[in-house]
């Protein structure tokens, strides 16, 4: 009889150990994937905003937004212009890879026909889509016009919005009538045009509430043409300057569809299961627009820290710590990555991607920084960062180095007091370099990249 009670014993302790499984099992099951929402600003001041030392415009909803999530303090895209940043942010790879490394300027049809991210990537829509998630895109997309390119073949399921790289906002102005399109469709939008995001991205979020959705929503404001509208510029009549008045109006309506948004995911209840991130696309172009940068040097086009750094916000209630300040270097490309664990999608293992999941460094689990070091190549232009180091190479050859823990506004050149960690840094970066595609069409180079003082007017 002995040997029958032993038997007996570690049937109930095997039988247990199943129950435990299947009832973790069970519970994961039931555990509700987090909704995704992605909201990128474009052309913004890396100081325009109430929770960057902005003053000038209110900006309620966003810096509520940081209140209520993590601020990393040290946020970077992977390109100082709109549609490489857009092709590092939708893959999570350095867009260099694939040859995506420039805007396609004024193109000849061929090229203009080659314009797009390559077929061969796979979007954050289509790696969400494999967790059963519905995927939209609301706003500007600026990653190709042929058919192929478009949101409808990568990934999305629903798309409302413009193809290229800007649009008038006034309704009956300069054509805003036409290139408006939802799933493909050309369609008549009487609406102010950052107005009309933010409503189709709360009906998204309204509609698609019952289940898992990924929303890529990728504002044009506050790019250029500086459209308004006449109540918005009744609110900030105290600013004299034409200009100051314009972009503040915009911003501010900016900041209300973003509102609108938020608002929406309370209404639906699924608030505390949404992971959100909020990034600008690039740093400022002040001159054009009326961004601030401030403290910063440099503006969009640039790889100084004025075209490179962007407020950058991450917020997952019970995930991310809220009202806390991350202060290690991240990248517009972790997103992916980030976005992917939360949903419990692997990353394929067929290319190199350079995207980090973020959750375990702001919760505080992970102690090293995200990543060793970061680089940027833009055309002539190139940076590399590497802890409080950052070298750069301009347009016109010159090499600068800066320490950033102690000079953020990239004011004084240390490149001759450390030979060593310049050769270091170009070593690394070349290294890098190698891993990278050549551009599969030419840069349009922007009037005045380079010129010291245009970066002055950050400073004034």
């Amino acid at each position: 009889m002995k040997p029958l009670f032993k038997l007996h014993i570690t049937s109930i302790v095997a039988l247990a150990a199943t129950v435990v499984v299947a009832s973790s099992q069970t519970q994961a099951a039931d555990t509700p994937k987090p909704n995704i929402v992605v909201i990128v600003a474009d052309d913004l001041g890396y100081g325009d905003l109430g929770f960057q030392g902005g003053t000038d415009v209110p900006t309620p909803h966003l810096d509520g937004l940081a209140r209520s999530g993590t601020r990393c303090s040290s946020g970077y895209v992977s390109c100082p212009v709109c549609s490489p940043t857009r092709a590092g942010l939708f893959t999570g790879r350095y867009q260099q890879r694939f040859g995506h490394e420039f805007n396609p300027g004024q193109q000849t049809a061929d090229e203009q026909d080659r314009f797009g991210l390559p077929t061969t990537e796979i979007t954050l829509a289509n790696q969400l889509k494999k967790a059963g998630y519905h995927t939209g895109l609301v706003g500007k997309w600026h990653l190709g016009f042929s058919d192929r390119f478009q949101p409808k073949q990568r990934g999305f399921d629903e798309s409302y919005g413009f193809l290229g790289g800007a649009h008038p906002y006034v309704p009956g102005k300069d054509g805003i009538s036409k290139g408006i399109f939802r799933n493909g469709e050309e369609i008549q939008e009487p609406a102010y045009l950052t107005d009309a995001f933010g409503r189709e991205a709360a009906s998204f979020v309204e509609r698609n509430a019952a289940n898992p959705f990924l929303l890529l929503l990728t504002f044009n404001a506050v790019h250029t043409p500086l459209d308004t509208q006449t109540e918005k510029l009744e609110q900030f009549k105290n600013i004299s300057d034409p200009k100051q008045r314009s972009y503040a109006a915009m911003l501010s309506s900016l900041d209300d569809a973003v509102g609108k948004v938020l608002g929406q995911l309370d209404k639906s209840g699924v608030t505390q299961n949404t992971l959100v991130f909020f990034i600008a696309d690039n740093g400022g172009p002040t001159q054009a627009n009326g961004s601030k940068n401030t403290p910063l040097n440099g503006v969009k086009a640039t790889v100084w820290e004025g075209g490179i750094r962007v407020p950058f916000v991450v917020r997952w209630p019970g995930h991310v710590p809220a009202g806390a300040v991350y202060n290690e270097p991240v990248i517009s490309l972790d997103i992916f990555a980030t976005a992917s664990a939360a949903a419990g999608v692997p990353l394929v293992t067929d290319r190199k991607y350079d995207s980090v999941n973020l959750t375990p460094y702001l919760k505080g689990e992970a102690k090293t920084a995200p990543h060793a070091a970061l680089y940027w190549r833009f055309g002539q232009q190139h940076a590399i960062r590497k802890g409080d180091y950052k070298l750069l190479k301009l347009r016109n050859g010159e090499e600068q180095l800066f320490d950033l823990s102690k000079d953020i506004g990239e004011q004084t050149d240390i490149v001759a007091k450390h030979p060593d960690v310049v050769a270091q840094l170009k070593s690394e970066y070349a290294d890098w370099s190698k891993e990278l595609h050549e551009p599969l069409w030419p840069q349009n180079a922007p009037a005045g990249a380079n010129r010291r003082q245009q970066n002055q007017q950050n400073k004034k």
